[in-house]
């Protein structure tokens, strides 16, 4: 079998074992089981607790020929889907079979991760390669926010889980303010004696009338994600709730943006004499990297190698970067080939997978180039 066929079969193989965030355990113990079985050191953490997870992120490090190590990262789970996910590969490109996502948002990146220690396990790498795998990334980063970074070993890495066309490199991510918020007013016979109700679903609908919805600037957009309650056509809605979010690659702008929504609810509530009960958290905090970061050199350097022109983008998503970058990490994001990521139009040809796997390789001996040289 070719090092490519083994990297695709591996990929399908990923694919098709369900890890919905929450529940990587099967995945986790097929990584961990195929990197052991090529004899690379490669550990669980203890995180899967304060994750909210059934297991923890994976640690694997494969010693290079000389000094200096690099770090790569992809995460294990996927969001939530409706049943098996069974991979088609037509015309070079792979999808899923069913009205389901495909998984290649991230188990691209993770097969590639596992080939790159499957390629070097009986032949140094340049550079030291330390592999990690998230757990829970698809809801709050919570796998990454829990990594003891002070185990790394690395002075940068690179998060392969960025989906549009090879060559982006994510130099600006958003900072995501999350709104909850429940109106409770009183129920009644919708019928017979409505005034006695108080309308909880017409509160929400003002509030979210009064809320500035979309994108607010170019860097900046706000958005109502769901709304649920009542019981039936007959009663007047005691209760309901909604689920809201701000982002920005401007910290302060997502603040105002998720302020306003929060006035808006409280107003709302006011006028329809319901109750209110509202959260507002940070999901995860935006960073730019600078154009003179080490990461940034190598990336660049990387791709121009592998033939593929860099070009440095925002985003308006997160990923694990976010969490490390937050917690002092040099991390940064890679685009990887995917598609249509979170939909049942999930796609990714298989030649990208190959690609991303040639410029890991290529990270690995410009790293290893600048070991112990300032950054560009």
């Amino acid at each position: 079998m070719s090092d490519n066929q083994r990297l695709l079969d591996r990929f399908v193989r990923l694919c098709e074992i369900a890890s919905p965030t929450g529940h990587e355990r099967a995945a986790t113990d097929a990584v961990l089981s195929e990197l052991r079985e090529l004899g690379v050191e490669a550990a669980e953490d203890d995180t899967a607790q304060r994750a909210r997870s059934d297991s923890g992120n994976v640690i694997a490090r494969v010693p290079g020929a000389g000094e200096g190590w690099v770090m790569f990262c992809a995460h294990l789970d996927t969001v939530p889907h409706e049943g098996p996910v069974a991979v088609d590969l037509v015309d070079g490109v792979y999808r899923s079979r069913g009205e389901t996502i495909l998984g290649a948002d991230n188990k691209a990146a993770v097969t590639v991760l596992v080939e790159l220690a499957a390629r070097f396990a009986n032949d140094p790498p340049p550079v030291g390669l330390e592999l990690v795998f998230t757990v829970a990334e698809e809801d709050g980063l919570r796998g990454a926010k829990a990594l003891d970074l002070r185990s790394l070993r690395s002075p940068y890495g690179f998060v392969l889980d960025h989906a549009s066309p090879i060559g982006e490199v994510v130099v600006a991510a958003p900072t995501y303010e999350r709104l909850a918020a429940r109106f409770e007013g009183a129920e009644a016979h919708a019928g017979i004696r409505p005034e006695d109700g108080r309308n909880a679903i017409a509160a929400a609908a003002a509030a979210i009338g009064e809320m500035r919805l979309g994108r607010l600037d170019e860097e900046t957009t706000a958005n109502v994600g769901t709304i649920s309650g009542g019981t039936a056509t007959n009663v007047v809605p005691g209760e309901c709730s909604i689920e809201a979010e701000a982002r920005s690659l401007d910290a302060a702008r997502a603040s105002e943006a998720i302020a306003s929504m929060t006035d808006a609810c409280t107003w709302a509530a006011g006028e329809y004499d319901c109750d209110l009960a509202i959260d507002v958290f940070e999901m995860f905090r935006g960073y730019r990297v600078s154009k003179e970061a080490q990461s940034v050199a190598v990336a660049r350097a990387a791709l121009e190698r592998r033939g593929h022109e860099p070009r440095e983008v925002a985003t308006g998503g997160g990923s694990d970067a976010n969490a490390l970058m937050a917690a002092g990490f040099e991390a940064l994001l890679l685009a990887n080939g995917t598609e249509a990521n979170h939909t049942p139009d999930e796609s990714v040809a298989a030649r990208r997978i190959v690609e991303m796997l040639e410029i890991c390789e290529s990270i690995a001996e410009e790293a290893a180039a600048r070991t112990g040289s300032d950054p560009e």
